[in-house]
């Protein structure tokens, strides 16, 4: 894992040099863990840009967030603790672009997405998104982006070229057109995100552990059973199965019997009905110590 991408947090070919900023926000629902979770948990996450561990401390859980990238993880602390704004990451500035890309098709000039925005009606925002957006322009454009042998994936560092499913452009399609059948986007800042870029910035938080640390490595080297429950998002998203089923072991070792585990994953298609963010193929509740 120390050898990934998300190491260093350099996406494009291009960066050279330290360890750069990767994620400025990150697309996680925290309504899943915090529906989840028992109350006052020992919960082990992701640092990214701080936002999950910002929204369990906030309800009241004991946080510890760990990440192999020291830049994200000065980020995150520096957002929790101090309540800094948010930064433009390698991955918002490729978002940025699309949306730029995206702003000269029929329906998605900013005025009028953050209309469709505020809708609380989703049959409404399903039609709306059929009639709308999901047009040709949007497919065609997604498509030069997102597909695998698309010019992005040339800027791409090797280990990044896997993350995304094959056919991504229309994954994503297909995950945002269920999102709006199901929920109110004026209720879902996940959405507001991904097609606007904006999002507010979380109230400090006191209490959360940070530490730079590979989170297999970790959980591997802590008293068994010192968590009640582990969030961890798109850890898997480039690492082989060997990697997987060390990460699974170290797990099940760390958190106690009994207790959860929360896997999200760009790829497969298996999700709670409740998660706003069309981002995941996969949002996996696993009860440790238990059969599979």
């Amino acid at each position: 894992m120390r050898e990934t991408p998300w190491a260093t947090g350099r996406i494009l070919t291009a960066q050279s040099g330290g360890p750069r900023l990767l994620f400025g926000r990150m697309y996680e629902d925290p309504r899943i863990e915090l529906r989840a979770f028992p109350a006052a948990a020992r919960v082990l996450c992701i640092a990214s840009a701080g936002d999950m561990a910002a929204a369990l401390a906030h309800a009241g859980h004991d946080v510890t967030a760990v990440d192999i990238n020291p830049r994200q993880l000065a980020y995150a602390a520096d957002r929790v603790t101090h309540g800094a704004p948010a930064r433009t990451g390698t991955a918002e500035h490729l978002t940025s672009v699309g949306r730029r890309a995206a702003a000269v098709l029929p329906g998605w000039r900013p005025t009028e997405l953050a209309a469709f925005l505020e809708l609380n009606d989703p049959a409404r925002q399903s039609a709306w998104w059929r009639t709308r957006l999901d047009g040709p322009g949007l497919r065609l454009l997604m498509g030069v982006a997102l597909r695998p042998a698309g010019p992005l994936a040339a800027l791409l560092r090797p280990g990044f070229r896997g993350v995304a499913p094959t056919r991504f452009d229309a994954v994503l399609r297909q995950r945002i057109a269920g999102t709006v059948a199901r929920h109110p986007n004026a209720d879902n800042p996940l959405l507001r995100l991904l097609l606007l870029g904006l999002a507010p910035d979380p109230a400090p938080a006191t209490g959360v552990r940070f530490m730079h640390t590979e989170v297999a490595e970790h959980l591997e080297s802590v008293t068994p059973g010192s968590y009640d429950a582990v969030t961890l998002s798109n850890i898997l998203d480039g690492p082989g199965g060997s990697y997987a089923r060390r990460l699974r072991a170290a797990v099940e070792r760390a958190v106690r019997p009994g207790g959860l585990a929360v896997l999200r994953s760009l790829r497969g298609s298996g999700r709670p009905t409740d998660d706003r963010c069309p981002l995941w193929g996969t949002v996996r509740l696993m009860p440790t110590g238990g059969p599979r």
